[in-house]
């Protein structure tokens, strides 16, 4: 009885010290302030990336 308790004590603290949910909190992380960076940007940039965009479109539409 006390060789299971043994292996089953051993197998669930392999198991459940695991890192790998630290390491996906810390991409989403990453991942919100590259989203966060990237609207701030568009916020800043917007007209003039639009009035880009507008006559890229109409550039291409000519043709």
């Amino acid at each position: 009885m006390i060789t299971q308790y043994n292996f089953l004590n051993t197998w669930l603290k392999a198991h459940t010290k695991s890192e790998r949910g630290a390491a996906m909190v810390e991409y989403a992380l990453l991942l919100a302030l590259i989203a966060i960076v990237a609207i701030a940007a568009l916020k800043v940039l917007g007209d003039t990336v639009s009035t880009e965009f507008s006559g890229i479109n109409s550039g291409l539409s000519d043709k």
